[in-house]
């Protein structure tokens, strides 16, 4: 009997049906063995090349010696675990444990970045070692974070407030997201003004030009006493058709979805957070329906191209195909262009899916397809007006061919009326209309990722878990699918900026992640770049403790003692979930209790009690202040009685 070992059920059930009772699959259920958990301490000797002291996980204790007792009967033993340095790290681990005591001697490592028949027994035909260099380069990650977790946290607690953590990557992903905050803080809004004339055409049609250039130049108006000059003068001009002008113009499909890219997507059209577009990727790659979804690469394989080219000619007509393949380049240098990006592992299949699997397949499906199919193209025209020492401009499109999109949303025709040039065009009127400009937008999901990726801080694949836990720990708060920072992570960011510029810098944090890649790739020893990481850092945390300022985190106060200690005052502070009351004295006083916030005057539909806001995993809802008497609640505020 040979033994395949994956890391999940779900993948394991599914090369079973692939490989029949020839293999013996198992799990592993994840890692097996890593730094121990809470109250084990570092567990890595710095004087020592900073060896890491690894455990079996508590959790994990009986699946290995389940596995085990499964290797001694074992010839030989595939290591079957996802092609990362993840799935790597598990592998050794695995095979480091059943190495032990006399266990089988024959291990093979099989990768494959699809879960099929093809892909799979190909693997087996032509397995490999485990790569020492993905393991080290996971192992160099693991230790630099743990370093920094065990030393940073502690100065947290003394000089900013008891319970507080610090990450390597997450800690400035805060700080992009406090930066945001001062930006809209310190934003001063300005004063402009759109000015739009509508015209007579011939036909009784109309036309609505806006104004782009007075004398030449463009228009800037920004102030009232201005903008009033501008519509009187046009209000009195003569308008003339100065050109009329029509070009085509073309739209090309996006690339294929890489990690980063199917995350934002998730969380622009659907509102998934990375961790739930994560966890549906994980289930649909497990179950053989996509490709591996950890990937930061373009890349396609020939026969995948070969396949959506046919299909499309079929499905669509020879003239939806390109005549060449397109081939798409990764941008990031340390994308890993032998991996695929993420695409359906079979075009013809109709998997019996729903909700939001089936959502997410689909638009995996529909990208692959849209990145190898013929440009949109469309006509656009634009008519230039002239006023005197004024310009004036109105852009139509329609589209003469769908192209690529085809498989998504076209955008909406915009017609204009015939107008030939030199023709005069009646005036009916002039529509200023007073702007301010806006401040920056918070960051959603997608644009924290975007902005992640951007800077090269951390990887595709960690961003769920830096998401989550920068939220979990209550540094950032998300309110209308925008992230807000807590007064704690202001407070955090503004401590480690200020002792810790390195480690909070975005150049150093990108730097270590290529310092990672090339551990990963071969080329440094993953020893020496935690090393140069470790020797300033912990100079650094050495004087920051003797001197380094206290910082004091901002609270909001309600003025009334604590009913529990009756010492401290009650005061607002922001989690995980929003706002809550507590004693100021925390840690000495753990009084705790919910934070109402009422919806305005609006009244609970079924007993008439105010409405309070509430939040949960899944963002901000509606109920009743009488819960649990009464138990209405709602994702939309009911509508406000007449008389109010």
């Amino acid at each position: 009997m040979d033994l395949v070992i994956v890391e999940s059920p779900t993948k394991a059930k599914t090369l079973t049906r692939f490989l029949g009772n020839d293999y013996k699959i198992e799990a592993s259920m994840g890692h097996v063995r890593d730094l121990p958990e809470k109250g084990g301490g570092l567990a890595i000797d710095v004087e020592h090349d900073f060896e890491p002291n690894y455990q079996v996980l508590s959790s994990k204790k009986k699946r290995v010696a389940e596995l085990k007792a499964l290797a001694k009967k074992a010839k030989v033993i595939y290591l079957a675990t996802d092609p990362d340095r993840e799935g790597e790290a598990i592998s050794y681990h695995v095979q480091h444990l059943l190495s032990e005591k006399g266990g089988a001697k024959e291990f093979k490592r099989v990768t494959f970045h699809e879960i099929t028949k093809s892909a799979i027994l190909d693997a087996l035909n032509h397995p490999g070692v485990v790569n020492m260099d993905l393991v080290n380069a996971q192992q160099a990650r693991r230790v630099l974070d743990r370093l920094v977790g065990y030393t940073l946290s502690p100065v947290l607690w003394k000089k900013v407030r008891r319970g507080l953590s610090a990450g390597r990557v997450q800690s400035v992903a805060v700080r992009l997201i406090v930066e945001k905050e001062k930006e809209i803080t310190a934003f001063k809004p300005e004063e402009y003004w759109e000015i739009f004339v509508n015209l007579k055409v011939a036909g009784n049609g109309e036309l609505k030009v806006e104004l782009v250039k007075i004398d030449g130049k463009t228009a800037n108006i920004n102030n009232g006493e201005m903008a009033g000059k501008v519509v009187k003068d046009l209000e009195g001009a003569t308008y003339k058709v100065l050109n009329v002008s029509n070009e085509e113009q073309k739209s090309s499909p996006q690339p294929p979805f890489t990690t980063s890219l199917l995350q934002r997507a998730g969380s622009n059209m659907f509102g998934y957070s990375a961790k739930q577009t994560m966890q549906i990727a994980q289930s649909l790659y497990e179950r053989g329906l996509i490709t591996y979804h950890r990937t930061d690469s373009y890349n396609l394989a020939t026969e995948a191209v070969e396949a959506a080219r046919s299909y499309i000619a079929k499905n669509y007509g020879a003239e939806y195909l390109p005549n060449a393949p397109r081939v798409y380049k990764t941008k990031a240098a340390s994308a890993q262009e032998a991996h695929e990006a993420i695409r359906p592992t079979n075009l013809d299949a109709t998997p019996d899916l729903e909700g939001r699997d089936k959502k997410l397949y689909e638009l995996v499906r529909s990208r692959f397809l849209q990145c190898q199919m013929q440009d949109a193209r469309y006509d656009k025209t634009t008519i230039l007006v002239g006023a005197g020492n004024y310009e004036l401009k109105a852009d139509g499109k329609r589209m003469i061919f769908d192209g690529y999109m085809r498989l998504g949303k076209s955008p909406d025709d915009v017609f204009l009326p015939q107008a030939t040039s030199g023709e005069e065009l009646p005036l009916i009127n002039v529509e200023p209309t007073q702007k301010f400009t806006q401040p920056p937008a918070r960051y959603s999901e997608a644009g924290l990722i975007k902005e992640l990726e951007k800077r090269g801080i951390g990887r595709p694949s960690t961003y769920a878990a830096i998401i989550s836990t920068i939220q979990d720990r209550g540094y950032v708060t998300k309110e209308e699918k925008r992230f807000h920072p807590t007064a704690v992570g202001i407070a955090v960011v503004e401590f480690l900026t200020t002792n810790f510029d390195n480690v909070m810098a975005y150049e150093f944090t990108a730097r270590m992640e290529s310092d990672l890649d090339a551990v990963a790739d071969g080329q440094k020893k993953w020893v020496e770049v935690v090393r140069s990481f470790w020797t300033p850092m912990n100079e650094t945390v050495k004087k920051v403790e003797e001197t380094g300022s206290r910082v004091k985190v901002a609270v909001e106060t309600t003025g009334e003692k604590c009913p529990k200690c009756s010492q401290g005052e009650v005061i607002i502070r922001t989690g995980k979930f929003g706002k809550f009351l507590s004693c100021d004295r925390y840690p000495e006083c753990d009084y705790k209790a919910q934070y109402v916030e009422y919806a305005g005057t609006h009244l609970c539909p079924t007993c008439g009690g105010r409405v309070v806001i509430k939040k949960s995993r899944k963002g901000k809802f509606y109920g009743c202040e009488k819960y649990p008497e009464c138990k209405w609640a709602a994702w939309k505020l009911p509508v406000l009685n007449k008389s109010e």
